[in-house]
């Protein structure tokens, strides 16, 4: 590649990912300049699009600031950022107040937002809309004014290859797009925003974009990560076999619904004293012990005493029924997913990297705020406010500073490689299978070891070739964030929140791993 023969574009502020945190930065920077939203697929392909769950903040005069941010360290295991945590916290009210501005549907119940409860949450303050689909009303709330901005342009279906670095600085992005191919785009800031990657397993809520291209390409181009090693797992996502593992959200649980084993016995309470409220790490975990223990492959949630459900739950009861299980009647088979990448590139509280020029915020970034577990419904909260924090410390830059971009020609040559085609699918599915098996809700020493040689031994052949579409990119990022977490899993020789090792059962006070 070199960069004197693509296409270029130029712009003041880069955005790559069209979720919660990418869009509400975009709104925040463009206040000062024009940006260029980048989309992997349409707006509406996003973990935000698809997040069941709601939005956690304090709204009601019997809640408290610290008893949300007592509960997020609870959860956290202690590895939060406690003033990351208040900052975050702080922020929800006004944040909530910003959207009911722009005319987002929270449900109502006499003339107020209603809030629920969800795992780990001492009290009502989760707000929804249209019950179970937030994250989609989330996106068509902010698409509205990102559509109506005149500083914001979207490009969709348009593939993030590579960041352009040079001298520590980042000035954009290296993209592919199906019909003006190769480009670059070069921007004054640019904010990743890319997501997680939850599709490194092959049981997950997310949806196909979400394999940690954001993070592979942050990891190439000298960021610091961090965390990896803690994926969330959701306990509770629809098992039915040929089906897509949907999320069956955590606001049934704070609804009442209970979790059975295939005998029909309320098992959670024999785990932790929230029983079917415990936070997720552990709720997971049960479930897979159950399993075990009763030599099943899935668990069953009960919600047939919910009064009006499928008014509640409209989306998941649809599903449901898809596939010829009627809620009011029958039991739902659950098991967990791959769910939310907690860990992602090191940020400090102003959403700044160790790269300059470039920014992170949303699941792509590790902020401090989620430790070692993550808080239910803490994640659109934090989307909406450090893709704010991100857009504003770049407005205030670009108002303050020299526009100009002194570039450099930048020339990649990397020679063919000479062994055998592969069958890229093959390789993404075993890769997917393996992070299931041996890097998921529980692990092992010698498991993960056994994988870390698979993964290595599977790169040696897959990153020396030169791909020329989005599939064999992808594969080559999602076996660098496998190699990282598998890596990161290994060297945590304890178990605290979403990370648990049947050999390292304890804590050991390893709050960062060498």
């Amino acid at each position: 590649m070199d960069t004197r023969e693509l296409g270029h574009l130029y712009t003041d502020c880069l955005v790559i990912g069209g979720g919660v945190a990418g869009m509400r930065a975009a709104l925040a920077a463009a206040q000062a300049g024009k940006v260029l939203l980048l989309v992997k697929d349409e707006l509406t392909e996003s973990n935000t699009y698809y997040a069941q769950g709601g939005i956690a903040a304090v709204m009601g005069s019997d809640d408290s600031v610290e008893s949300h941010v007592d509960d997020t360290l609870q959860a956290g295991c202690g590895l939060c950022d406690d003033k990351v945590v208040r900052l975050v916290v702080e922020s929800g009210p006004k944040q909530i107040r910003q959207l009911m501005n722009w005319l987002m549907p929270f449900d109502q119940a006499d003339g107020q937002a209603s809030a629920g409860r969800e795992g780990g949450h001492s009290h009502n303050r989760v707000l929804h809309a249209h019950g179970d689909a937030t994250g989609r009303a989330l996106v068509e709330t902010l698409a509205r004014r990102i559509y109506e901005h005149p500083n914001i342009r979207i490009f969709t279906h348009c593939y993030a290859i590579d960041l352009l670095v040079q001298d520590g600085r980042c000035f954009g992005v290296v993209c592919y797009h199906p019909r003006h191919r190769l480009q670059c785009i070069w921007s004054r800031r640019t904010v990743l925003a890319s997501g997680g990657a939850g599709r490194l397993y092959r049981e997950t809520t997310n949806p196909p974009v979400a394999t940690g291209d954001g993070l592979a390409m942050a990891c190439r181009a000298g960021a610091a990560l961090a965390d990896l090693e803690f994926m969330q797992f959701h306990p509770t996502t629809l098992y039915v076999a040929g089906a897509t593992r949907v999320l069956v959200t955590e606001a049934i649980r704070g609804e009442g619904g209970k979790l059975l084993d295939h005998e029909g016995n309320a098992f959670m309470s024999d785990y932790h004293k929230m029983a079917d409220l415990a936070p997720r790490d552990i709720v997971s975990r049960a479930i897979y012990e159950q399993m075990d223990r009763t030599h099943t492959s899935q668990v069953y949630l009960d919600v047939r005493h919910i009064k009006k459900f499928t008014e509640r739950f409209p989306n998941i009861s649809r599903i449901c029924g898809d596939f010829d299980i009627d809620v009011t009647s029958d039991l739902i088979p659950v098991r967990p997913s791959a769910h939310y990448m907690i860990g992602g590139v090191k940020t400090d509280m102003q959403g700044r990297t160790n790269l300059e020029y470039l920014y992170c915020c949303g699941e792509a970034a590790s902020t401090g705020l989620h430790g070692a577990n993550r808080l239910a419904s803490n994640s659109l909260l934090e989307g909406m406010v450090f893709g704010q924090i991100c857009g504003e410390n770049i407005a205030e830059e670009l108002n303050h500073q020299d526009p100009v971009m002194n570039l450099r020609v930048i020339v990649s040559e990397i020679e063919p490689s000479q062994r055998t085609p592969l069958d890229v699918a093959d390789v993404t599915n075993a890769l997917r299978a393996l992070m299931t098996r041996r890097v998921g809700v529980i692990r092992s020493g010698p498991h993960l070891e056994e994988s870390i040689k698979t993964i290595e031994f599977w790169m040696r052949y897959v990153m020396d070739k030169v791909f020329d579409t989005p599939e064999g990119w992808q594969l080559q990022n999602m076996l660098t964030i496998a190699h990282l977490t598998a890596q990161g899993a290994l060297a945590r020789t304890e178990s605290r929140g979403t990370h648990y090792r049947t050999d390292s059962p304890e804590l050991n006070n390893l709050t960062a791993i060498p």
